[in-house]
């Protein structure tokens, strides 16, 4: 008994272990590049080596499981694949690399958490989302994106005094003090490039969907996508980079940091993410990423001797909070589209289950007809001679006639 209660158990928490445990592999990525770009990596270079290695981690899977399912490739669909592959891989990693380079990882992962809400702009432009302003979930979803514009706003234009944490004192005490002029030129540049960062990923998002209602092979997809975007994105770094002891690699930070993040960021977490989304729907997968955020904080002080400043802290509880309106907006369409499903299929099957018992019916009277014709006696016909009229007096000689 107890045996089946802990299995039970362990299967219902499955998606909470899951989904934490990506968190905390997300903030390692976070943290090892920062490291390998604090070390002078090019974030060019770091997004083609992470592509490789996300292409060679998920093309196998894909060609041996989604060998028969794999749709045909068109011209449309590898110009939506190309579209994503700059999108995702070249434009959304580069970005978020530059500004991640610039700020800290803190900032990086709050200014991730505008997702939602960015990704609900982009499809209300697209009119690909309705909005009645007099439903409560719409006007959930238009406050959360203005109190997280908002926190972003305030996140990137006002830093304020530096919290000290209770392990910070000793941690920063032999940390050089930055130039202030220099240090906010960065970080405004940084925080814009990370906003644009967030827009080309939302907008990965939207593209994607469209994309996968006819290429419906999920892995083959991704692994499309992170090929095209390994060669568009060593297209960019041979313009970019004009050096070519910039791809030079060896065992150390910077392999780590671009294999890191090609398995578990790429590679490990569709997957994860994949699974539980199936099971718990979109919004839940969404809902544990202020976690990120707040491992990054911590681990950040710890290793990076990251400072945190009183804007940091309020321009992520803004953004925070207007994502957990986006995704309560988010969650009530998503269980009104439940119910509205639900209600449509119990209709299609009554009038399956109806249609099926008037076919019954049919079918059942037709053999009680056929067995009662069948099991009737047979009826004997009889026949007499008509009468024959009587002669007229004139017709009567010609008859004795013929006698």
């Amino acid at each position: 008994m107890e045996g089946e209660c802990s299995c039970s158990f362990y299967q219902r928490a499955k998606p909470y272990i899951a989904m934490i445990s990506l968190q905390f592999g997300y903030a390692g990525m976070n943290i090892i590049t920062k490291v390998s770009l604090n070390r002078g990596m090019s974030h060019y270079v770091l997004v083609a080596y992470r592509n490789a290695f996300a292409t060679a981690v998920i093309a196998p899977f894909a060609l041996l499981l989604e060998r028969k399912i794999r749709p045909k490739m068109t011209l449309m669909m590898f110009l939506q694949i190309f579209a994503l592959g700059l999108l995702g891989p070249v434009i959304d990693q580069n970005f978020y690399y530059a500004g991640l380079k610039l700020t800290s990882p803190t900032i990086s992962c709050s200014m991730s958490n505008m997702l939602p809400a960015l990704t609900f702009v982009m499809e209300f432009l697209c009119r690909m989302e309705k909005v009645d302003i007099k439903k409560t979930r719409c006007q959930a979803k238009v406050l959360g994106t203005i109190v997280t514009a908002a926190g972003a706003l305030l996140m990137t234009l006002y830093k304020g005094h530096v919290v000290n944490l209770l392990w910070s004192n000793h941690i920063n005490a032999n940390v050089p003090e930055v130039t202030s002029g220099a240090y906010d030129k960065d970080w405004l540049k940084g925080s814009i490039l990370l906003i644009f960062a967030t827009l080309a990923w939302a907008s990965f998002f939207i593209v994607q969907a469209i994309t996968m209602r006819k290429y419906t092979a999920q892995l083959s997809l991704t692994a499309l996508v992170c090929f095209i975007g390994t060669l568009q994105s060593t297209a960019v770094t041979f313009v970019m980079e004009h050096k070519t002891s910039v791809w030079t690699i060896g065992f150390d930070m910077n392999l780590l940091a671009a294999a890191y993040a090609g398995i578990v960021s790429s590679s490990i977490a569709y997957y994860v993410q994949g699974q539980v989304m199936e099971k718990k729907g979109p919004v839940f997968v969404t809902a544990f990423s202020p976690l990120m955020m707040i491992i990054v904080a911590i681990m950040g002080s710890f290793i990076l001797a990251e400072k945190i400043c009183i804007g940091e802290i309020l321009g992520a509880v803004l953004i925070v909070a207007g994502l957990y309106s986006v995704l309560w907006g988010k969650y009530k369409e998503y269980k009104e589209k439940e119910i509205e499903d639900s209600i449509i299929t119990r209709n299609n099957q009554m009038m399956i289950i109806i249609a099926n018992n008037e076919e019954t019916n049919d079918i059942e009277m037709q053999k009680t007809e056929e067995k009662r014709m069948s099991s009737a006696p047979e009826s004997v016909v009889i026949s007499f001679p008509l009468p024959q009229p009587p002669m007229s007096a004139r017709e009567a000689p010609k008859a004795l006639d013929l006698n």
